[in-house]
């Protein structure tokens, strides 16, 4: 197949950095290369993906995620080049509603954002342009109203991450240095449980600095220590060194890379029993599901018993990137069958 693929114009793909669908749609452009498909990719400019890229891109813009008017000029300048191949793969939310009339090929789209009262109306919307593909059975679950035709689980390349054995005797935290993601209440369940953390979170936004400054900065000090924002290979490490990667969720992720590229070195995963997290995290397995801190504190120094194997091996095959691709190959096909709408815009 020709596939194109349109990843957010915000930062390049891979990401450098943190960069949740920038990795997914890097991931997804090599595997499908590998496979023998052709793919033409849609990213911000700079972006070392090894797959032929349109002309045009603009540079990345970390600091304007999520505005409006550069997502627009992005995925106009995307689909008018996109012509020639067989589909589309949009990773945006604006592109989708904006192909050009007369614009028949077939559009996938792949909702990355929550089905709550701000998204669920575009997703409805998008759904009527493109076959929507969820990447979690509660983010599918919770789509009320919305035409989802798949659901297809995120995956990672384990091969390109190393093992660590989780001996450096520190819990850790990563994220986005924002509420919803639990960092407050990742430090006070370490406190509680007597367990040294390391916080490595992406601070970029005024919103994130403003949270930091407000509310985390009084709280480090002692054995919990803020250590920035890591590329990829201090990430592993990281997580390889830690005995557990505390994950207290405070809203409905739909899916959560993190905790698979935990797992991916070896790391269980302590986290809430929200949104996502029952799909990726076995009970006792690879990792633990409490609900309240308390429940969370008491469970943490369990992880260090774990067998870390278990959580390496989940990710070369629940959540394998040839298990990803291969879903994604299979999703394509069934579109240009026309065994799933494919919501061509009539000319």
């Amino acid at each position: 197949m020709r596939i194109g693929l349109i990843a957010p114009p915000w930062l390049t793909v891979p990401p450098a950095g943190y960069g949740g669908t920038e990795a997914v749609v890097g991931l997804l452009a090599r595997g499908l290369a590998e496979l023998g498909h052709e793919v033409l990719l849609a990213a911000a400019a700079g972006s070392t993906s090894p797959v032929a890229q349109v002309a045009g891109s603009l540079p990345p813009e970390p600091r304007h995620l999520g505005r409006g008017q550069d997502e627009l000029r992005h995925v106009l300048n995307a689909y008018a080049q996109l012509g020639a191949v067989d589909i589309i793969h949009d990773h945006t939310l604006s592109g989708p509603l904006l192909r050009l009339a007369g614009h028949r090929i077939p559009v996938v789209s792949t909702a990355h954002n929550a089905m709550d009262d701000r998204f669920l109306p575009v997703y409805s919307a998008v759904a009527q342009c493109a076959s929507l593909v969820a990447i979690s059975r509660h983010q599918s679950m919770t789509a009320t109203g919305v035409a989802v035709s798949g659901v297809i689980h995120h995956g990672i390349d384990a091969t390109q991450i190393p093992v660590g054995a989780g001996s450096g005797g520190y819990a850790c935290f990563l994220g986005r240095m924002h509420p919803n993601k639990g960092v407050l209440t990742a430090i006070r369940v370490a406190r509680r449980a007597g367990v040294p953390l390391r916080i490595a979170a992406k601070m970029r936004s005024a919103g994130e600095q403003e949270y930091f400054q407000q509310v985390i900065r009084s709280e480090l000090g002692g054995t919990i220590e803020y250590v920035g924002e890591l590329g990829a290979a201090e990430k592993f490490a990281l997580l390889g060194d830690a005995f557990a990667l505390l994950n207290p969720l405070q809203w409905d992720e739909p899916f959560g890379m993190v905790m698979i590229e935990a797992m991916a070195t070896g790391t269980p995963v302590l986290s809430t029993l929200r949104g996502a997290a029952p799909e990726i995290v076995v009970d006792g397995v690879t990792g633990f599901l409490r609900e309240t801190p308390k429940a969370l504190a008491a469970a943490l120094p369990g992880c260090a018993q774990l067998d870390r194997g278990n959580c390496r091996r989940a990710t070369e095959t629940t959540f394998g990137i040839r298990r990803m691709v291969g879903e994604h190959v299979a999703f394509y096909e069934k579109c240009l069958a026309g065994a799933l709408a494919s919501r061509a815009v009539p000319a």
